[in-house]
């Protein structure tokens, strides 16, 4: 299946949700610890190779990547200089970035476009913020600031226009709904730092947390006492999680461990496949909203990979 060598160090892969032969890659130099960045735009060819359509450059790592849910030419990233930068593939390379927004005031870590209400999308930083942002302003339309740590990450729910999930080094997820003045739920998910969280996309009460402790935990937001299921198989930190677009019980991991993973957490033995194909961290992984089954990963290793579930990534 393809593969695609960057020159820096992958951090996150984003499939588009208007072709399903495309999609972006956040990158940065040095392990994102000190240097430059680049987000690639990839399309897959039908002979097999993966085509760079365009790159951008920034003169700070790129965290993370988000495609636009209105607009097919528009990608939106987060970079290491606690900037959010928005690009047009429509206009030449000397004309982008159209806008950088400047509010943060550490690391901007993960970026989500809203899909319900497509004109609005959140940043979540180290600054401990969350920042509601959209498209028309050039400034947010507000900060969310309860986490006590880090946000790594921050999710819109699938179905609701108003509502998110932020996950946070303070070792909490909470649920906010932007018509309320506070998070209207706070869930103490993991005793170590949680990395990354996803709504399911076929039940929006249900959300997976991944965390330090190397565990992913699967919630009902109605009833979080104690989680619907733990899985339980990555050697290190769980990088990154998401659920599929297809399969309402699926969902795929990333890690430190190198590994990439797919789970099933209804079913006892949720553990349905693992790929070892990455040489170093594993930290970015999507699945595509167009093609049911294919996936897409990038490490630290400068590599991409693009493969149907089932094969071998590393297959020719």
């Amino acid at each position: 299946m393809p593969v695609f060598k960057t020159p820096f160090n992958g951090y996150a892969v984003k499939f588009s949700p208007f072709y399903e032969n495309r999609l972006a890659v956040a990158t940065s130099q040095n392990f994102g610890i000190l240097g430059n960045g680049r987000v690639h735009v990839l399309d897959l060819t039908p002979a097999g190779p993966i085509a760079e359509f365009c790159a951008f450059e920034t003169a700070d790592g790129v965290y993370d990547c988000t495609w636009s849910e209105d607009n097919d030419n528009l990608l939106v990233t987060a970079v290491a200089d606690g900037s959010v930068k928005l690009w047009d593939l429509a206009l030449p390379p000397t004309a982008n970035p159209i806008r950088s927004l400047h509010e943060h005031s550490r690391e901007v870590h993960s970026v989500d476009w809203n899909p319900v209400r497509r004109d609005s999308f959140l940043t979540s930083s180290w600054d401990d913020t969350v920042k509601l942002w959209t498209v028309d302003r050039p400034a947010s339309v507000r900060t969310f600031k309860e986490h006590a740590y880090c946000v790594y990450s921050s999710v819109w729910n699938p179905r609701h226009a108003d509502v998110f999930a932020s996950a946070s080094g303070d070792c909490t997820v909470r649920i906010w709904d932007v018509r309320e003045p506070a998070s209207t739920m706070i869930l103490p998910a993991h005793e170590f730092e949680i990395l990354s969280c996803d709504w399911n996309k076929y039940d929006d009460c249900v959300i997976a947390t991944a965390s330090v402790d190397k565990s992913i935990k699967v919630w009902d937001v109605r009833s979080f006492r104690v989680p619907i299921s733990v899985l339980q198989g990555h050697t290190y930190a769980v990088r990154r999680v998401k659920f599929s677009p297809h399969r309402d019980s699926l969902i795929a991991s990333c890690s430190y461990d190198m590994t990439v993973c797919l789970w099933d957490y209804r079913v006892e033995d949720a553990l349905v496949g693992r790929y070892d194909h990455h040489t170093e961290f594993a930290v970015g992984v999507d699945m595509s909203v167009l093609v049911e089954g294919l996936l897409a990963t990038t490490g630290w290793d400068e590599l991409v990979y693009v493969w149907q579930h089932g094969t071998d990534p590393r297959a020719p």
